[in-house]
């Protein structure tokens, strides 16, 4: 199976950086790891109290990166973030050729078993979104989707290609900067933790495509449980209009659309976050609309 990382030497690196991060956290925090069919799993906890919420991060992000999310959940509910197996971070880093959505998927179910939490509301962003519609776990009382893959192909602008490109070929912190500048509102920076991680993650890591649509009947499935999904009005990846059509296709539910936002969600965006995950966490066993 292939590895998230170029080589042994960027495996460390990127272990360290996350390491060292969780470390100098400013607020409690316990680790677990869980072995899974594809390895072991790292798990990032904070909070007390119940439902559980279970984060799922998006494409290259991890529980070191989400600490903001971390922190605005935690002072809510008892958290925890899953470091993906085949991303970067601390957990297995071998994933599929093929097949990664429900290969994923069944990873999530078995990292839920084996931490035994239940009645969990999952809150996945971007990649993480379409993750935690993969699971089929029946420990799932609720899904957060932000930012959400799965539903639609995900848009790439040529002024967006280019910038990553460059990031890619040259992942100096201005270049990363550039990019980013991109993934939020006009006029907005993108937080130096991210353009720090994003340009260690270029010189290290093997890329991943976006992931592909679910297949409707699946998400049609998914819509028996409380979902609620929300999505920046400035996402270049996800336009508004687009995913509002389509998760009312396939899901019968409306989109909420969180304003002066972009597909990064940065730290003064996460009170929306935390409105939308109370949704359901509020009223689990109605379908939120």
């Amino acid at each position: 199976m292939p590895t998230a990382y170029k080589n042994p030497r960027c495996q460390r690196a990127v272990r360290q950086w996350c390491s060292n991060t969780l470390t100098h956290a400013d607020f409690p925090l316990t680790a677990a790891t869980v072995d899974t069919s594809a390895g072991q799993v790292r798990l990032t906890s904070a909070g007390t109290g119940s439902p559980r919420v279970v984060v799922v991060p998006g494409t290259g992000f991890n529980a070191a990166v989400a600490l903001p999310w971390l922190r605005a959940l935690s002072a809510h509910w008892a958290t925890t973030v899953v470091d993906l197996p085949g991303q970067p971070g601390l957990s297995d880093p071998r994933r599929p050729r093929r097949d990664r959505l429900a290969w994923y998927g069944r990873v999530l179910d078995e990292v839920l078993a084996a931490a035994q939490l239940d009645e969990v509301v999952l809150v996945g962003n971007s990649l993480g979104s379409a993750v935690a519609l993969a699971a089929d776990s029946p420990r799932i009382a609720a899904r957060a989707l932000i930012s959400p893959a799965g539903f639609i192909r995900l848009a790439v602008e040529p002024k967006l290609a280019v910038a990553s490109t460059v990031w890619l070929l040259r992942p100096t912190p201005e270049n990363t900067r550039r990019m980013l500048r991109l993934f939020v509102a006009p006029g907005e920076e993108p937080p130096e933790t991210e353009v720090e991680w994003m340009a260690l993650m270029a010189g290290c890591c093997h890329t991943t495509l976006a992931p592909p649509p679910l297949p409707a009947e699946l998400l049609a499935r998914r819509a028996e449980r409380p979902c609620v999904v929300g999505v920046g009005e400035y996402d270049r990846f996800l336009p508004p209009k687009r995913l509002a059509q389509a998760l009312r296709r396939t899901m019968n539910l409306d989109l909420r659309v969180f304003s002066d936002m972009g597909h990064l969600t940065t730290p003064h965006h996460l009170d929306d976050v935390v409105s939308l995950v109370a949704e359901v966490v509020e009223s689990p066993s109605d379908r939120t609309r």
